[in-house]
Protein backbone atom coordinates (compact mmCIF):
# COMPACT_ATOMS: atom_id res chain seq x y z
CA UNK A 1 0.00 0.00 0.00
CA UNK A 2 0.70 3.53 -0.80
CA UNK A 3 0.27 6.76 1.33
CA UNK A 4 -0.58 10.42 0.55
CA UNK A 5 -1.56 12.91 3.18
CA UNK A 6 -3.37 15.86 2.17
CA UNK A 7 -5.21 18.93 3.74
CA UNK A 8 -2.64 21.07 5.51
CA UNK A 9 -2.70 24.74 5.34
CA UNK A 10 -2.37 27.91 7.95
CA UNK A 11 -5.14 28.15 10.42
CA UNK A 12 -5.77 30.81 13.27
CA UNK A 13 -5.76 29.44 16.47
CA UNK A 14 -8.91 28.04 17.47
CA UNK A 15 -9.51 27.00 14.31
CA UNK A 16 -10.24 23.34 12.83
CA UNK A 17 -8.21 21.02 9.70
CA UNK A 18 -9.51 17.82 8.63
CA UNK A 19 -6.61 16.04 7.55
CA UNK A 20 -6.94 13.39 4.48
CA UNK A 21 -4.74 10.22 4.17
CA UNK A 22 -5.73 8.29 1.08
CA UNK A 23 -4.15 4.68 0.42
CA UNK A 24 -3.84 2.98 -3.30
CA UNK A 25 -3.31 -0.60 -3.28
CA UNK A 26 -5.33 -3.68 -2.62
CA UNK A 27 -6.47 -4.80 1.43
CA UNK A 28 -6.58 -1.27 3.07
CA UNK A 29 -8.42 -2.55 5.93
CA UNK A 30 -5.66 -4.94 6.50
CA UNK A 31 -3.73 -1.94 7.95
CA UNK A 32 -3.87 -0.20 11.06
CA UNK A 33 -2.83 3.43 10.51
CA UNK A 34 -1.02 6.14 13.05
CA UNK A 35 -1.13 9.81 12.10
CA UNK A 36 2.58 11.80 13.38
CA UNK A 37 3.51 14.80 13.67
CA UNK A 38 7.22 16.36 13.73
CA UNK A 39 7.97 19.76 14.29
CA UNK A 40 11.32 21.88 13.93
CA UNK A 41 14.13 20.56 16.35
CA UNK A 42 11.12 17.87 18.13
CA UNK A 43 11.18 14.40 17.09
CA UNK A 44 8.71 12.76 15.36
CA UNK A 45 5.65 11.96 18.02
CA UNK A 46 2.46 9.67 17.53
CA UNK A 47 -0.92 12.31 17.63
CA UNK A 48 -3.56 9.64 16.83
CA UNK A 49 -3.98 5.68 15.67
CA UNK A 50 -6.65 3.80 14.56
CA UNK A 51 -7.46 -0.08 14.26
CA UNK A 52 -7.79 -1.89 11.17
CA UNK A 53 -11.85 -1.69 11.70
CA UNK A 54 -11.52 1.75 13.05
CA UNK A 55 -13.22 0.59 16.16
CA UNK A 56 -10.00 1.22 18.58
CA UNK A 57 -8.19 4.65 18.45
CA UNK A 58 -5.39 6.15 20.59
CA UNK A 59 -4.96 10.08 21.25
CA UNK A 60 -1.95 11.15 22.66
CA UNK A 61 -2.75 13.35 25.89
CA UNK A 62 -1.77 16.91 24.40
CA UNK A 63 -4.70 15.80 21.36
CA UNK A 64 -7.14 14.51 23.38
CA UNK A 65 -10.76 15.18 23.47
CA UNK A 66 -9.45 18.13 20.14
CA UNK A 67 -8.74 15.83 17.30
CA UNK A 68 -10.35 12.78 15.57
CA UNK A 69 -9.25 9.93 14.29
CA UNK A 70 -11.76 7.79 11.71
CA UNK A 71 -11.15 5.86 8.34
CA UNK A 72 -13.57 4.78 5.84
CA UNK A 73 -12.14 1.35 4.17
CA UNK A 74 -14.65 1.94 1.24
CA UNK A 75 -12.73 5.21 0.40
CA UNK A 76 -9.29 3.64 1.23
CA UNK A 77 -8.79 6.70 3.61
CA UNK A 78 -8.61 7.68 6.93
CA UNK A 79 -9.06 11.06 8.40
CA UNK A 80 -7.74 13.54 11.37
CA UNK A 81 -10.29 16.08 12.52
CA UNK A 82 -8.26 18.88 14.23
CA UNK A 83 -10.16 21.00 16.39
CA UNK A 84 -9.49 23.94 18.53
CA UNK A 85 -6.33 24.52 16.61
CA UNK A 86 -2.98 25.56 18.59
CA UNK A 87 0.10 27.17 17.66
CA UNK A 88 1.91 24.60 19.82
CA UNK A 89 -0.06 21.73 16.74
CA UNK A 90 2.49 23.50 14.39
CA UNK A 91 4.20 20.28 12.33
CA UNK A 92 4.61 18.35 9.36
CA UNK A 93 1.46 15.91 9.25
CA UNK A 94 2.52 12.19 8.28
CA UNK A 95 0.38 9.25 8.11
CA UNK A 96 1.27 5.66 8.21
CA UNK A 97 0.67 2.69 8.16
CA UNK A 98 1.34 -1.06 9.88
CA UNK A 99 -0.03 -4.31 9.64
CA UNK A 100 -1.25 -5.78 12.88
CA UNK A 101 -2.68 -9.26 13.04
CA UNK A 102 -6.15 -8.40 14.55
CA UNK A 103 -8.06 -6.25 13.36
CA UNK A 104 -8.83 -4.16 16.76
CA UNK A 105 -5.41 -3.42 17.97
CA UNK A 106 -3.76 0.03 17.65
CA UNK A 107 -0.35 0.35 16.75
CA UNK A 108 1.60 2.97 19.14
CA UNK A 109 5.25 2.12 18.64
CA UNK A 110 6.78 4.56 16.09
CA UNK A 111 9.03 1.40 14.87
CA UNK A 112 6.38 -0.56 14.24
CA UNK A 113 5.20 1.22 11.44
CA UNK A 114 6.53 0.03 7.78
CA UNK A 115 4.73 1.89 5.48
CA UNK A 116 5.02 6.11 5.33
CA UNK A 117 3.25 8.89 3.08
CA UNK A 118 4.93 12.21 2.43
CA UNK A 119 4.38 14.89 4.89
CA UNK A 120 1.78 17.77 5.14
CA UNK A 121 2.30 21.00 6.47
CA UNK A 122 -0.04 22.34 9.53
CA UNK A 123 0.71 26.08 10.53
CA UNK A 124 -1.39 27.42 13.71
CA UNK A 125 -0.71 31.09 13.95
CA UNK A 126 -1.58 33.14 17.25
Amino acid sequence: VQLQASGGGLVQAGGSLRLSCAASGRAFSNYAVGWFRQAPGKERELVAACSRNGGTTWYTDSVKGRFSISRDNARNTVYLQMNSLKPEDTAVYYCAADRPKWPTVVVTRTSEYDVWGQGTQVTVSS
